[in-house]
């Protein structure tokens, strides 16, 4: 009999089904999707699951419960209930719990998604983080803002990376975050420090609580930058090397946070901090497959496929390393000024030409296209090669010379 496996993806995105392609292709399984009431699924996008079954509202814990007792008494006891999207990962862990399920538990994913939860946690281990309140009121935003200095951040508690995150310098910088954030006793914003450096992310793989596999990024520039200025191209570099001493304190920083935070099995992705002295501030931690085409790109740094590692750990409770790294990466992704759609884009040619025996990967922006509202833009070029300096200089050239234009 195969084993049972329910994937919630609301929406059918294409780097979703790639977790949906990786999960399938394990031995004796069968995959039912679950995913928002909508119009327009296309054949090709059902046929990535066993079976594909819209739910009311995959944002609301009874609506999921109720579809999936609808699965189980289609097709018999289920064995995982899976998702990659953080946003409802605490609603999918009660679930889970109600069904008897292994997998994150509501506890831990709480832990994970809540930040100012997080922080206390990280910083009851003795692990560096950003100084962090829950403000309710204009009061004790300013009373954070004189104990830590300006400038401070606020966003929401519970969230996704930098969205919904404000950058505040000064007292109008608070009085316009707040009018927008509207804090309540109800609903606290969160406030932290604001921690200046070069920021990274350290990505992992966790078998049975144990970090068996970690990988670096370097954010050029930081996230923060990139969300509230949509128009710039920005670039990660994930360098060949790092097992070395330049990181040796963040790995074992980084492992001792994923751990103690309870991730049982999965990927995880910590973005943290090089301050100015050499110090280091941990961002937030997610208990989830990284964003930005970070899989793909560790998949092609080990020449491993990373979306068939994350079901591994997921739903055989394997690993599969260790793996060799081979080859420094990168990604560049392409973003324009304006709105509209995509009327055409400069570029694509000289990159090609000067760097085509980099590029492992890419998505030209489509002519047509509507805008897209993502933090990765309209498009994108993953590069390899076994020089990080290459392509770092190789990522500066690409952001340099493409330009995305739209009517």
């Amino acid at each position: 009999m195969p084993r049972n496996l329910v994937f919630i993806a609301p929406y059918l995105k294409p780097q979703t089904l790639r977790f949906v392609d990786a999960v399938r292709g394990l031995d004796d399984v069968r995959v039912i999707g679950l995913c928002q009431r909508q119009d327009g699924i296309v054949p090709a996008d059902r046929a990535r699951f066993d079976d594909l079954v819209e739910c009311e509202d995959c944002f609301e814990i009874e609506a999921l419960e109720k579809t999936i007792r609808s699965v189980e008494s289609t097709h018999g006891s289920l064995h995982r209930i899976l998702s990659i999207l953080e946003t409802i990962q605490h609603k999918v862990a009660i679930v889970r719990e109600r069904f008897g399920l292994a997998g994150l538990t509501p506890e831990v994913a709480e832990r994970f998604l809540d930040k100012n939860v997080m922080k206390a946690k990280l910083r009851e281990l003795g692990l560096p983080c950003a100084r962090h309140a829950l403000i309710r009121d204009a009061s004790e935003a300013d009373a954070f803002a004189k104990s830590v200095g300006w400038p401070i951040v606020v966003k929401p508690p519970v969230g996704a990376g930098c969205l919904s995150t404000f950058l505040v310098k000064n007292e109008d910088d608070l009085r316009n975050a707040l009018a927008e954030a509207a804090p309540s006793a109800d609903a606290p914003a969160q406030a932290e420090e604001f921690i200046t450096g070069e920021e990274f992310s350290f990505d992992t793989v966790v078998v049975n609580g144990e970090v068996r596999f970690h990988s670096i990024n370097h954010y050029l520039p930081t996230p923060m930058e990139v969300v509230r200025n949509p128009w710039i191209q920005w670039t990660y570099l994930s360098p060949r090397e790092v097992d070395t001493p330049e990181f040796a304190d963040v790995c074992a920083i980084g492992a001792q946070a994923v751990e103690s935070m309870g991730l049982e099995f999965g990927l995880s992705h910590m973005e943290w901090f090089r301050r100015p002295d050499g110090s280091i501030a941990i961002g937030e931690i997610a208990a989830r497959p990284p964003g930005a085409q970070i899989v793909p790109a560790m998949g092609v740094a080990h020449e491993t496929d990373f979306f068939r590692v994350w079901a591994r750990a997921m739903v055989d409770g394997e690993f599969d390393g260790p793996f060799e790294r081979k080859w420094a990466v990168g990604t560049a992704f392409l973003r324009g000024q304006g709105s509209g759609r995509v009327s055409h884009v400069e570029g694509i040619d000289e990159v090609k030409n000067r760097h085509g025996a980099l590029i492992a990967e890419e998505y030209i922006p489509v002519i047509g296209a509507e805008k897209s509202e993502s933090y990765e833009g309209d498009g994108h070029f993953l590069l390899k090669s076994k020089s990080t300096e290459e392509v770092g200089r190789a990522l500066k050239d690409i952001v340099s010379t493409v330009r995305v234009h739209y009517h």
